[in-house]
């Protein structure tokens, strides 16, 4: 999981007074990691294919590549959310959603992060929500690890080794997508009533993704059959 800092710009400011902070970006870094890890092992695996097969087995290991990775890519390394004083900005793995603040609805956080916005409800698949956090929170705000926080002068300091802390989260000890959540709410909340966080949900389908997917199935299905 990784996150920009959403600091202030050093002297600048938005129209309205208020402070220019830069954007906030979310994603999942385990992941991007494993999206990466998975894009190898197919190219080694398609590699060999390749220069080691016979027959038809070749053409298919070549057909199969795009069929693979632009889904890889699209669930793994293409999620992220970005935040700015206008909008929030969700890029799915098959669309990106834009939704200025004051059209967003709510965010919240059951067993995936969702954004209520424009009347439709919209998965934000670049924070995953880990149960395991979760129940890792829970510990570290129960009476024990209270008092042991207590006893030892931890403090905050044992919250941050518990769980990832997202700059702005009133609580760190909850999980990172808990975490998250709350801050782009605030940012919702705060940032509804400025007169450039207006107008529609916008959805754009990724169709650099989607098209090489389907013509990478066509291709995939004709050198088999042939």
């Amino acid at each position: 999981m990784t996150e920009s800092d959403g600091k202030p710009h050093q002297g600048s400011a938005a129209p309205d007074g208020d402070p220019e902070y830069a954007d906030r970006v979310y994603r999942s870094v385990p992941g991007a990691i494993s999206g990466v890890l998975l894009l190898a092992v197919a190219a080694w695996l398609i590699g060999d294919a390749v220069f080691s097969g016979s027959g038809k087995t070749p053409y298919v290991a070549l057909a199969a590549v795009p069929v693979f990775a632009f889904p890889v890519i699209a669930y793994t390394l293409r999620p992220v959310v970005r935040a700015d004083r206008r909008r929030l900005v969700v890029r799915n793995p098959w669309r990106t959603i834009t939704a200025p603040w004051a059209s967003v609805d709510a965010l919240r956080a059951g067993y995936s992060v969702e954004l209520l916005a424009g009347e439709k409800k919209y998965q934000v698949w670049a924070v995953p929500v880990s149960m395991r956090q979760r129940k890792r929170a829970t510990r570290a705000q129960s009476r024990g690890n209270a008092e042991h926080a207590s006893r030892t002068g931890l403090g905050l300091g044992l919250a941050s080794r518990t769980n990832p802390v997202v700059h702005g989260s009133s609580d760190p000890t909850r999980a990172w997508s808990d975490q998250v959540t709350d801050v782009l709410q605030q940012m919702a909340e705060r940032n509804a009533s400025h007169a450039d966080a207006a107008g529609p949900v916008v959805v754009r389908w990724c169709w650099w993704v989607i098209a090489p997917t389907l013509v990478g199935l066509v291709a995939l299905i004709t050198v088999i059959a042939v």
